[in-house]
């Protein structure tokens, strides 16, 4: 688990490049800059302090699951038998080493954990299933395949 950092005070022309990075990360700074309404050298300096304060975590591809042969996205709720520190880092670290999860968020209610994965098609889905099912401390797997996704937005509201 990362630890809370300070986040930097943030005005409107922070705010500006950082929805306008959600959006296109792979644009110019000169472009950015534009959008932004002031010039380069002082958008690259804000950019560079965004990124070294953590708000801006990375940058990269967002790929088509379908087209790399990733037919079937699901969810899994995973329900553990006890919620002990070192039993959820194990599983947290077990999990993390799968390519197929491809996010993990402990959660409240309803289970300990909800994970992303993919697969490449149903029997691919049902041996990760079983994967999870027959891990050390899991007591309860919940899946939830995806029919279609209306809306996928990264970052958040600016």
């Amino acid at each position: 688990m990362k630890p809370h950092l300070e986040a930097p005070a943030l005005d409107s022309i922070d705010r500006r490049i950082l929805s306008e990075l959600q959006t296109d990360g792979r644009m110019t700074n000169v472009e950015l800059a534009r959008r932004a309404g002031i010039s380069a050298p002082p958008c690259l300096r804000r950019v560079r302090r965004l990124e070294e304060s953590g708000i801006i975590r990375g940058y990269h591809a967002d790929t088509d699951p379908h087209l790399l042969g990733y037919e079937i996205i699901f969810f899994a709720v995973v329900g553990l038998e006890t919620q002990k520190e070192s039993i959820l880092s194990a599983f947290e670290t077990m999990v993390n080493e799968w390519p197929e999860v491809r996010e993990c968020h402990m959660i409240r209610g309803g289970g300990d954990f909800l994970l992303k994965l993919v697969a490449h098609d149903t029997a691919h889905e049902n041996i990760l299933t079983q994967r999870l099912t027959g891990a050390a401390h899991v007591s309860r797997v919940q899946t939830l395949q995806t029919i279609r996704t209306s809306r996928y937005l990264a970052g958040v509201p600016l």
